[in-house]
């Protein structure tokens, strides 16, 4: 049975962003306390929004003030022609009472839905007060060059009363391409069985999409990318500094096609996550996973999906046994094909994913962004350790043999993708001369045993030249994903005895390329 969905209703919606709509500077966010990247203002499109021609909405065009759906709906037909650039400055609530049908040459309007059909170079951005669109959805069909920036989509209904837009909160389909959705919140009061849909759907030939610094929440559904496993005609997808938060499953679920998932934070999915099935191949960058159940995997068929996974972090993730219709990528997540994608973009530390979008994410945040170069100093510890000081050295230098036996000879190992000329072994030989390596600046590596074996300690050796290389890092019980400890820098690691038969070593953060010669597992 689907767990219930509990609603948590947010704040009063925020202070206006006129200025940003108008083109004008935000001032910058103050940071906190907590290691995070320096913000500024929302600027253009990203990630596969960015491609394909790139996405600039309603640049260069007309711009008007809507308060109601109608007003919506008659800014679009009053344009010269379905592809004459308009910015719509919408504030107050737009709801069925207010948003009826519009005829015009220039549009496709329907009554109950803010209809975006057969246009093009349209920007939709939430001003002054703010903008909700309350139980009436966004529906992108037959449309290009898109924005959707700070508004508010809730509690939109497939069945019940009212419905609009088939119960996706902003749903896209039929020939869609180059769509930017920034700093919108998307929130359900339940799932299926409530009435309600996907937050964010895209089906039938949805390309060169970008959902960044958003908020998704309480929802059966976050959203998918094909409508069923022969819609294979979507894809290249960017989702990056979003939250995903109280949803049961699809954050998304990923049908064909390539999507790239970075610097977000998922909290609280209860069934599944990143569901990569029927070929997809899923970019998973330094996101934080946290108190979650199968956050990445291929659920729910027996056609296969891919991901590449590096840098995140797994924080009280759950992993399910493996079926034929249920693999999930953990507990110890590794790469099963490589993924490239056509833009550049900055990598926060996963660490400080949850500050930055807790700061960022959302309609009426100021349109904040993350300059994307946080790298942690002090990333957070398990509740039952005392933070690391990173004023004093993190861990006591190895200079002599630990007492005891070392575990790690004589076991096995495995990890992410490892530099050339590099091997696994060479962490578990006893020889400082050779050494592992991961192929970029993060990765994991891990000792491994057939049967259950007790460690309380560990000791990371660094090779000759690289000293001072590694940075932030978490152990972890590669068993259940938890964390068993968290720090910065090489040597020492104890923490309470723990019987398993893997641990996993994850840099999350180095000044430089990590070399680590070897990786010594003892008793206590």
């Amino acid at each position: 049975m689907r767990r219930a969905v509990v609603l948590r209703v947010g704040a009063a919606l925020a202070a206006a962003v006129t200025a940003a709509a108008a083109g004008a500077a935000v001032p910058m966010l103050q940071a906190s306390a907590a290691p995070a990247a320096a913000l500024a203002a929302a600027g253009n499109a990203t990630g596969f929004a960015s491609a394909n021609g790139g996405t600039t909405g309603g640049a260069g065009g007309q711009t008007v003030r809507a308060t109601t759906g109608t007003a919506i709906h008659q800014a679009l037909c009053s344009r010269a022609s379905s592809s004459t650039p308009i910015t719509i400055q919408v504030e107050g609530t737009i709801n069925h009472g207010n948003t009826s049908k519009v005829s015009g040459s220039s549009c496709n309007t329907a009554a109950g839905v803010i209809e975006l059909k057969q246009i093009s170079n349209v920007t939709i951005i939430g001003v002054g007060n703010g903008a909700v669109f309350d139980q009436l959805g966004i529906h992108i069909r037959e449309a290009s060059n898109i924005i959707i920036q700070n508004v508010t989509v809730r509690n939109v209904k497939k069945s019940g009363s009212p419905t609009s837009n088939g119960g996706d909160a902003i749903g896209m389909e039929s020939d869609v391409r180059n769509v930017w959705v920034d700093h919108v919140t998307l929130e359900a009061s339940g799932g299926e069985s409530e009435g309600f849909d996907g937050l964010f759907d895209m089906k039938n030939n949805t390309q060169y999409v970008t959902l960044s610094y958003s908020i998704l929440r309480n929802s059966g559904r976050g959203g998918l990318i094909g409508s069923s496993e022969s819609d294979r005609s979507n894809g290249n997808v960017t989702f990056h500094h979003n939250l995903y938060s109280n949803i049961d499953s699809r954050t998304p679920l990923l049908r064909g096609g390539i999507a790239h998932m970075y610097n977000n934070h998922y909290r609280s999915l209860h069934e599944s996550g990143i569901n990569s099935r029927a070929g997809a191949r899923a970019k998973v960058d330094n996101n934080y996973f946290e108190d979650s159940k199968d956050v990445l995997g291929t659920f729910y068929t027996d056609e296969a999906g891919y991901w590449q996974v590096s840098g995140n972090i797994f924080d009280n993730v759950t992993w399910g046994a493996r079926d034929d219709e249920h693999n999930p990528a953990g507990p110890n997540p590794q790469s099963n094909t490589s993924v490239s994608v056509p833009y550049s973009y900055a990598l926060d530390g996963a660490s400080c994913v949850p500050d930055i979008v807790n700061r960022t994410a959302g309609a009426n945040k100021g349109l904040q962004v993350s300059n994307g170069n946080c790298t942690p100093t002090n990333p957070p510890t398990d509740p039952t350790d005392p933070p690391t000081d990173p004023t004093d050295p993190p861990t006591d230098p190895p200079t002599d043999p630990p007492s005891g036996t070392n575990l790690s000879l004589g076991a096995g190992s495995d990890g992410s993708s490892k530099g050339s000329g590099t091997s696994y072994g060479n962490v578990r030989d006893g020889n400082m001369s050779t050494y592992w390596s991961p192929s970029g600046s993060t990765g994991d590596i891990s000792i491994k045993w057939g049967s259950a074996t007790t460690v309380g300690r560990v000791v990371i050796r660094e090779a000759s030249g690289a000293t001072g290389a590694i940075g932030s890092w978490q152990l972890l019980n590669a068993d259940n994903g938890a964390v068993l400890k968290s720090g910065t820098g090489a040597g020492t690691i104890s923490f309470t005895p723990t019987s398993l038969k893997k641990v996993t070593f994850r840099i999350t953060g180095s000044n430089g390329t990590p070399r680590v010669a070897e990786y010594e597992t003892y008793a206590s």
